[in-house]
């Protein structure tokens, strides 16, 4: 009963995870009529000492993260908590928050590149919130702005996703626990600290992986918008390794690339286990 899957598996994830690990070693091309050739480390030694854009490419992906996780894990947090009430209207705000997580994420981007323009909706907008004192921003294309732009849109469109985990969470925390925190005289904050944060910490350690491992990821919205630029200034490793490996065609150092991208991703990951663990 398992042979279908266990095929599929072993077809699209064992066998590229071993091509990928020893090819990294090699100086393969993807179109080359020459064999590869064992190279060692040297690739891995490109990738700290001779490749600038991989080096930007790994800072742009973690300040992505490093702001985008605790951001978009608070606002769905924030939301969950405001839809979870029992008042009119609650369904139909869960809706909105969460139709831009079923949206495409090519549309969404497409649709907020026309709106970073120069003379798109945002800029429209602040213009004539400030009576016409706004000249205008190339969000996309000014390298100070750029990487923001894309971290606003990322955490849009993904915070409704994190909102129904965190008010799955909330729904299966016992209504006894409130009564009792309010017989006792405990205020919201009181409630929220002592109640309700407490019931939701496994909750947030499967938010706080997901969230991290997919802003790691970062791909799409970079790709569709900016294509690494200006500058190097919204390139990614996954968006550097895509590149390297099918434009330039060295799939040797892009598979390089995904190895070291692989370690950091273990690494932050079991550190966050470690920091977010039951303690006795």
């Amino acid at each position: 009963m398992i042979a279908p899957a266990l095929v599929l598996l072993v077809l699209f994830l064992i066998i590229p995870v071993i091509l990928a690990f020893t090819l990294s070693f090699t100086n393969a091309r993807l179109i080359s009529p020459n064999p590869p050739r064992f190279v060692g480390l040297d690739n891995f030694v490109r990738a700290f000492t001779a490749d600038p854009v991989f080096l930007q490419s790994a800072w742009n992906t973690f300040l992505f993260a490093l702001v985008v996780v605790p951001v978009q894990a608070g606002l769905g947090l924030v939301l969950a908590v405001l839809v979870n009430r029992r008042m009119r209207g609650t369904t139909l705000f869960r809706v909105i928050f969460f139709i831009p997580v079923v949206t495409s994420i090519v549309v969404v981007s497409i649709l907020w590149k026309f709106m970073y323009q120069k003379d798109g909706l945002i800029n429209s907008m602040i213009d004539t919130i400030t009576f016409g004192a706004w000249t205008g921003v190339d969000w996309l294309n000014n390298p100070s702005t750029a990487l923001g732009a894309i971290i606003v849109l990322s955490i849009w469109q993904a915070v409704g996703f994190h909102m129904i985990i965190w008010l799955s969470g909330l729904q299966t925390i016992p209504e006894e626990l409130y009564e009792a925190a309010r017989m006792d005289g405990a205020g919201p904050w009181r409630q929220f600290t002592n109640v309700t944060w407490p019931g939701l910490r496994p909750t947030m350690i499967f938010v706080l992986v997901t969230i991290t491992i997919a802003a790691l990821g970062l791909f799409v919205q970079v790709d569709v918008m900016t294509q690494g630029g200006p500058t190097g200034s919204t390139s990614t490793i996954v968006y550097h390794a895509v590149r390297k490996g099918y434009e330039q065609q060295e799939i040797g150092y892009a598979a390089a690339i995904s190895l070291i991208f692989f370690v950091a991703v273990l690494v932050i990951a079991l550190v966050q286990r470690r920091l977010t663990r039951d303690k006795d």
